[in-house]
């Protein structure tokens, strides 16, 4: 380290903790006793250790918090974002048969015509999973490099404008209006990739050690909400509609797809001011920004001040110091290659990539109109039966009881599997750990997907309960996506990696979930209404699922154990 030979005392009032790249402390001395080189030396060492202390007790300060009103605040206001996704993403889902009616020119036989051509299907279902895998991966490596309160807050912007243009959409000569939805469904997906890793890094940097797993399932269990959200607005919305869609058929379909949309919006703005005002994460603040100070200050005011445990250090106001620099691992090109360059921190990226591209759960929700189609539910019980011959005889009806069974069916699978299963995850996350968890979801939609790939047939049986059987196994095979693997890969991004690369990796992993669900939606989309077919991509998804059992084994258990000590920078961090 090259030391400047002319140094000056300098009077301060508070140790200053800030400088460029390099943490920089003031240490009062003595006026006119510098000392020699070596002297020099050891008093660099000697702040550098002392800086280092602090730095650790600050970070005690957050890993031990009990919990409070801003870890609640936190949760909301991160988990509202995921809410306003969710419900973005699988609306989608419910406003693709609605867009068929109005603006399809796809004939069918089985039921109400028309319908999206599978192309057109395809294009507005999977722009969105490709803008998430570009969110992902822009918004996680700025916001290591401009903070995550920077950052936090644009992508809702996005969001939320994306979605009202969609909502107002209209079509031309020139121009399609499935293009424009697929279109603005990519930029919206870029926002909502970006909530991802700004998300689950904002919610472990904030939470205590004991409770991190809990908050951040927390976070993530608005996006079940926000899908259930999506299927009641959707059955309100067409149940309000009724008389009207019987009436006058697709023209009043068009005002139900815009609604069921452009609802998206509300709670994402409301969400918009307190992400914009949230404060910058003490770990980013001390690691990133090096100014250990004015972290120590943000958890006093975040968390209440802890007495003389960390916060304010304050020096003699009328003693003299000199400025010392002190090293510290910092971001850069090189220092992330020699990271990941280490098998174990290259294991651990690779294992919670690929755990996430193994996760069927975009591939099944966002077909699960395609799965549980109005004929499957009506058999199993759910939703409006349709008489022979009403097709022809009443097909606005018939329009009507279709849109209302998929929306009481996706109702149903919210409630029977999808919900039920973030909760039992957010229960024993703390208790059993995530790698258990994630281990036993894998395993158990391994057995699922399989036997739900036989059994297949069972959706078009004229005996209703083994129909039931069928809708049953599907409901069940999301809640182990849930308990399990979907929230699992959420939560261990967010803990494993160093401060300065937590965001951009688990912007790595998320990004290769959406590639998972990118190939998923394109497998989808070559056996569209084919049962045959059908069986042997659940086969398949059943073989992916069992392939992340093996991912899951390279990664580490993380209950119980702080950021630092999983990133193996506890102590130490700071260098003479």
């Amino acid at each position: 380290m090259a030391l400047h030979h002319s140094l000056h005392p300098i009077p301060i009032k508070r140790l200053l903790v800030k400088l460029n790249n390099d943490f920089t402390l003031t240490r009062s001395m003595e006026n006119g006793r510098h000392g020699d080189l070596e002297h020099l030396r050891d008093h660099i060492n000697d702040a550098a250790q002392e800086l280092d202390t602090r730095r650790a007790e600050a970070l005690d300060a957050i890993d031990r918090a009990p919990f409070s009103w801003f870890h609640v605040k936190v949760c909301l206001v991160a988990g509202t974002g995921f809410f306003t996704d969710a419900y973005d993403i699988f609306a989608i889902n419910l406003a693709s048969v609605m867009l068929g009616y109005v603006y399809g020119h796809t004939i069918v036989s089985t039921g109400p015509s028309p319908r999206l051509s599978a192309n057109q299907d395809f294009g507005i279902k999977v722009a969105a999973p490709i803008g998430n895998l570009f969110g992902q991966l822009l918004f996680g490596w700025l916001a290591d490099i401009l903070g995550r309160k920077r950052m936090y807050g644009i992508e809702l912007i996005i969001i939320i404008t994306a979605t009202l243009v969609q909502a107002l959409a209209g079509s031309g000569r020139a121009v399609n209006i499935i293009g424009v939805i697929a279109f603005w469904r990519f930029v919206m997906g870029v926002g909502v990739g970006g909530d991802y890793p700004l998300s689950a890094v904002i919610t472990s940097e904030f939470a205590s050690t004991r409770l991190r797993g809990r908050l951040m399932t927390a976070v993530f269990t608005a996006q079940g909400w926000g899908n259930f959200a999506a299927s009641l607005v959707a059955l309100i919305v067409v149940a309000a509609y009724k008389d009207s869609i019987v009436a006058g058929g697709a023209d009043r379909v068009d005002y139900c797809w815009r609604i069921l949309i452009g609802l998206g919006c509300v709670p994402g703005a409301i969400a918009l001011y307190f992400r914009l005002t949230i404060p910058e994460t003490p770990r980013f603040t001390m690691d990133i920004d090096r100014d250990v100070q004015r972290a120590a200050t943000d958890i006093d005011n975040v968390l209440g001040p802890r007495g003389n445990s960390a916060g304010v250090y304050w020096v003699d106001p009328d003693a003299d110091a000199v400025v010392q620099r002190a090293d510290a691992p910092r971001r850069s090109r090189s220092d992330f290659m020699a990271h990941f360059g280490q098998w174990h921190n290259l294991q651990r990226l690779i294992g919670v990539a690929y755990s996430w591209f193994a996760v069927a759960f975009y591939g099944l929700g966002l077909n699960s109109s395609a799965i549980l189609t109005s004929e499957v539910l009506t058999k199993a019980g759910i939703g409006y039966k349709i008489q022979p011959g009403e097709l022809q005889s009443n097909p606005t009806l018939v329009m009507y009881k279709t849109l209302h069974n998929v929306a009481e069916g996706s109702l149903v699978v919210s409630l029977a599997g999808l919900l039920p299963g973030y909760y039992a995850t957010f229960f024993l996350i703390d208790v059993w750990g995530r790698k258990p968890i994630q281990f036993m979801g894998f395993s158990a939609l391994t057995v699922l997907l399989a036997v739900i790939g036989k059994t297949t047939a069972y959706r078009n049986s004229q005996g209703s309960n083994k129909t039931k059987e069928f809708v049953a196994l599907y409901c069940l095979a999301n809640f182990f996506t849930n308990f399990g693997p979907n929230v699992t890969t959420f939560i261990i991004p967010g803990e494993i990696f160093p401060t300065r690369y937590r965001s951009t990796a688990h912007g790595i992993a998320a990004a290769s979930g959406k590639l998972g669900a990118i190939v998923s939606q394109i497998i989808f989309f070559k056996v569209r209404q084919s049962d045959t077919k059908l069986r042997a991509v659940l086969g398949i998804f059943a073989g992916v699922s069992m392939t992340g059992i093996a991912s899951t084994l390279l990664l580490d258990e993380t209950m119980d154990r702080s950021l630092e000590e999983l990133s193996q920078e506890q102590r130490g961090f700071i260098r003479g």
